[in-house]
């Protein structure tokens, strides 16, 4: 069942893509990218990995502000006041579809208070002995999850780097 559902977003996904590429201005194509990386945080979420999914979900804010920022500000299409009924409810529909798959994938987490982790009795009884730390939560993210933590703190470093290289009011040529 889970397998369904994941193949079914990532069809979503490669549909983003393919209107990000196809789309005649570059804020539409902005915004399918930021829909292909929601999506992706909603699989990581069916995949049990809700760490993996607050990541995701921060770092495609991040970039969406930034790029959104970057593309109307050197967009030189003029944005008309022309609503059309059609797009709208293109994206009602498409909002409709994928809250239901996220309401899908949050059926599918633990309950609260349900403990699955199989390490979180070691580190618990092992910690202060193998880390000499004395508090287990810094053992855990320093001595157990180093290269995670690690990586996390690059993917943030990177995504504020590339809203300074962004952002910046002169850049050089």
């Amino acid at each position: 069942m889970v397998e369904n559902l994941i193949f079914i977003l990532l069809i979503f996904m490669l549909l983003g893509s393919l209107i990000a590429l196809e789309a005649k201005d570059l804020l539409s194509s902005v915004v399918s990218i930021g829909a292909v990386g929601f999506v992706l945080s909603v699989i990581f979420l069916f995949l049990k990995a809700p760490d993996i999914a607050i990541v995701q979900v921060v770092v495609e804010i991040l970039t969406l502000i930034i790029l959104i920022r970057a593309t109307i500000s050197r967009d030189t299409l003029a944005l008309e006041d022309e609503r059309e009924f059609l797009p709208f409810g293109v994206i009602i529909i498409l909002l409709l579809i994928f809250s239901a798959f996220s309401y899908k994938a949050i059926e599918f987490l633990p309950q609260l208070g349900v403990n699955l982790s199989k390490v979180a009795p070691h580190y618990l009884s092992m910690g202060l002995k193998e880390t000499g730390a004395s508090n287990i939560v810094s053992s855990v993210i320093l001595d157990y999850r180093a290269y995670d933590t690690m990586g996390e703190a690059t993917i943030l470093f990177t995504a504020l780097m590339g809203a300074a290289a962004i952002l910046r009011r002169k850049a050089k040529r």
